[in-house]
């Protein structure tokens, strides 16, 4: 994960989008389970003729079942490699890569860039309907069907006592090491066409189920099961609540990746590995993994 690059090494960021119905989620795991890493760390070995694996690092880990459109990785390849292969890396990949992924850009990253700690927002959409006849059938793999009329108003209402920087652990599942302060940024609800209501969900980064666990409590304030006010004092209880449902990941799309201009991204880097607390909150961990969600 470090910013410097080896010597004869060259650092290349990978724009790519896939559909998370197939896969164990983005990180290769033991076992031979399917994951887009090893998918996307396996083609590249093979269509560079290389006897080594290069490792991917990516700016949100994402859940099994969870889709990306913009997801951003970075992988540092020998400069002879990239040297070799820049000019049809694409077209060799989408020949080599299965259908439920694909890379759409492939360029030598700018000084300092790190695909996870420059990043300084990741953008989720969670699309849901309450239609009562349930999901397009053309859509039924990204949308989510709520069996119960939903006030999009009351759930932008909810939503604002969410925004801004807090201690998320009311909405996350803690890993060991790992801090739940993030700062949400957006949150807000839309319906569109055909009755599909979409979440738009922004943060420098997220921890784990969060965005999922905000939407299914936000869920429950929309059918209206419960007031307003209770995401806020869930939130500030700052405590997992077991009657906050996490949804089903298939309503999730990794929408965009944010990062500084270029000067600014070792900077960044920086800056997101550094410890980081709220006010009387003692928590040694550092602040800038975008795992999710």
């Amino acid at each position: 994960m470090s910013d410097e690059v080896q010597p004869g090494f060259v650092r290349v960021r990978l724009d790519l989008s896939y559909d998370g119905k197939d896969f164990s989620g983005w990180a290769k795991q033991p076992g031979g389970r399917r994951t887009v890493q090893g998918e996307i760390e396996g083609a590249l070995r093979t269509v560079t003729r290389s006897d080594r694996t290069y490792d991917l690092t990516v700016a949100g880990r994402t859940d099994s079942g969870v889709h990306a459109r913009g997801q951003v990785a970075h992988v540092d390849l020998p400069e002879d490699v990239w040297a070799e292969h820049r000019e049809k890396l694409l077209r060799r990949l989408a020949g080599r890569l299965p259908h439920d992924v694909r890379i759409w850009r492939a360029a030598e990253a700018p000084g300092g860039f790190n695909a996870r700690f420059s990043a300084i927002w990741r953008r989720y959409a969670y699309r849901v309907t309450d239609n009562p006849g349930g999901v397009d059938p053309l859509l039924r793999g990204h949308v989510l069907w709520h069996d119960w009329e939903l006030d999009v108003d009351a759930m932008n209402a909810a939503s604002a006592a969410l925004l801004g920087e807090h201690d998320f652990a009311a909405y996350c599942k803690r890993r060991e090491g790992a801090t739940t302060i993030r700062t949400l940024q957006e949150l807000s609800w839309t319906r569109g066409e055909g009755g599909v209501i979409t979440a738009t969900v922004r943060a420098d980064a997220f921890c784990h189920n969060m965005v999922r666990s905000l939407v299914g409590a936000l869920l429950y304030v929309g059918d209206g099961h419960r007031g307003v006010e209770w995401p806020g004092k869930v939130l500030a209880a700052a405590v997992r609540d077991s009657s906050v449902h996490v949804v089903k990941p298939h309503g999730l799309t990794l929408e965009e990746v944010g990062y500084p201009a270029d000067e600014l991204l070792a900077e960044r880097s920086r800056q997101a590995r550094n410890m980081r607390t709220l006010p009387l909150i003692d928590d040694a961990s550092g602040g800038g993994d975008g795992g999710c969600c």
